[in-house]
């Protein structure tokens, strides 16, 4: 444990002092980000090479510690497994995003760089073997784990829009499962973990609002990255699903602000790899929060989680259940308050096509279908047309056909919206109250229905001659 808070803490000082020099070379070679007043919501234009630091950190801090050749030292070399299984394929993460800083690629480029860099991860022994227990066959084990870690790399890319926003939710993280492996005596994870919170909270100091230097794509993928073969190796320390539960619920708000953009923008029919202004931390702005008040609800929802992520992960049983549950009944009502308008439309939609609703507006149209269909003079289809516009929500109908008119006597007729229908042989008007959601679903269905049947009814002459008696 000394070793590894040595580590942790030797990473916490090379980052506060790698990254001012980094932020003034960025400043002279002009590698910095403007503002757009959109999405990018700083006010002067900042460098964006923060991965640099954070990465030299990261590693100076191990090549430190063994350098001295401390009583700490040999635990640190007898523990470096899991970092050397890493390290290329880290290697690779932190070269793509720094071209993307400094070059600017593609979101194809940059997904075929994660690719690659999950394959090799995979390759060096750190991949998902296992999903609750069942053994997944190698090639389903090589998607699993390039679809993981190329998630985690581009969630936290997504995230990373408010200053100090994905450095503190990466650095809890690394807390959370450097506390998971302390529980579990896995001294190899707790000594990956605790060097990258450091180095996270030592690249905060300049991070914060108003920020001085960004993470870019080099740091926050390279975050991202790193935590999710954490999380790898985590969930394989036991079989169970709420060991493989618990990274996911680690990195939960990451993963939740992407699965949403997703959401999103298939729901709209928009390229999934073009940034929009309605990520969470945008949303608690337009809910009225600054920038710091956002950033510090976030940072207490992830406290949250990464404390029901050590609890799924440690307890046995009943307990542990109930931290996922609560995982879960807390992700809802986030997004409940997060009010996506999207996310509201398809819960609308949703319950408009539970199996009751549909049923009753199908039965109220074939009512009204065989109805008109059975009268024998325009008065019964009036009759029936108005039976069934009532049940719809409507409040009156005026009806005119085959010579015949009716019209309800509804003297204030300002409170209602109307509908007019033309017929062949008349017309209809339809009256509705304004405000008025009841079978809201059954309005266009009704009138079509209408216009369609009266259009095709014709009177049997027997039927015309006993209108005319009456």
């Amino acid at each position: 444990m000394i070793a590894v808070l040595i580590v942790g803490l030797t990473a916490l000082v090379l980052s506060l002092a790698l990254t001012p020099p980094c932020r003034g070379l960025a400043l002279r070679l002009g590698y910095v980000d403007r503002p757009d007043r959109g999405r990018k919501l700083h006010a002067r234009a900042v460098p964006r090479i923060g991965g640099l630091p954070v990465a030299i950190a990261y590693l100076g801090a191990f090549g430190f510690l063994l350098t001295l050749q401390l009583p700490a030292s040999n635990l640190v070399a007898a523990n470096l497994g899991l970092i050397q299984r890493i390290l290329p394929a880290a290697a690779i993460v932190l070269a793509l995003g720094l071209a993307d800083d400094l070059l600017g690629l593609g979101a194809r480029a940059k997904l075929a760089g994660q690719a690659a860099a999950g394959a090799v991860c995979w390759w060096g022994g750190v991949r998902v073997e296992t999903l609750a227990g069942l053994a997944l066959p190698s090639p389903v084990s090589l998607l699993v784990t390039v679809l993981w870690l190329a998630g985690c790399c581009n969630a936290f890319n997504l995230i990373d829009g408010l200053d100090g926003l994905a450095a503190g939710v990466g650095a809890l993280a690394s807390l959370a499962m450097a506390a998971a492996a302390w529980i579990h005596g896995d001294a190899g994870l707790a000594l990956a973990c605790v060097p990258l919170a450091g180095a996270l909270a030592g690249f905060l100091r300049y991070n914060f609002h108003p920020a001085s230097i960004f993470l870019g794509d080099s740091g926050s993928m390279l975050t991202g990255f790193l935590l999710g073969c954490l999380g790898a190796h985590w969930s394989q320390k036991s079989a169970t699903l709420l060991s493989v539960a618990a990274p996911v619920i680690a990195l939960s708000v990451p993963l939740l602000d992407t699965c949403l953009a997703i959401v999103r923008r298939a729901i709209r029919r928009q390229p999934l790899f073009v940034g929009d202004r309605a990520h969470l931390h945008h949303r608690l702005i337009d809910r009225g929060l600054s920038t710091p008040g956002a950033v510090a609800l976030v940072y207490c929802a992830c406290t949250i989680v990464a404390g029901l992520a050590v609890a799924a992960s440690a307890l046995r049983g009943r307990w542990g259940v109930v931290a996922v549950v609560a995982f879960a009944a807390g992700a809802v009502a986030a997004v409940r308050y997060l009010d996506y308008m999207e996310v509201s439309a398809a819960r609308r939609l949703i319950g408009l096509l539970s199996l009751r609703k549909p049923l009753e507006e199908a039965v109220s149209l074939e009512r009204l279908r065989r109805s008109i269909q059975a009268a024998e003079s325009p008065a019964a289809c009036y009759r029936a047309l108005r039976d069934e516009a009532l049940l719809a929500g409507f409040a009156a109908v005026d009806f005119q056909f085959g010579g015949e008119c009716f019209v309800e006597d509804i003297r204030d007729r300002d409170g209602f919206w109307q509908v007019r229908v033309p017929l062949e042989a008349g017309w209809i008007t339809l009256l509705r109250p304004f405000g008025s959601e009841d079978s809201a679903n059954l309005v266009g269905p009704f009138v079509e229905a209408s216009r369609r049947l009266l259009d095709a009814k014709r009177f049997e002459p027997r039927a015309r001659a006993r209108a005319a008696a009456v």
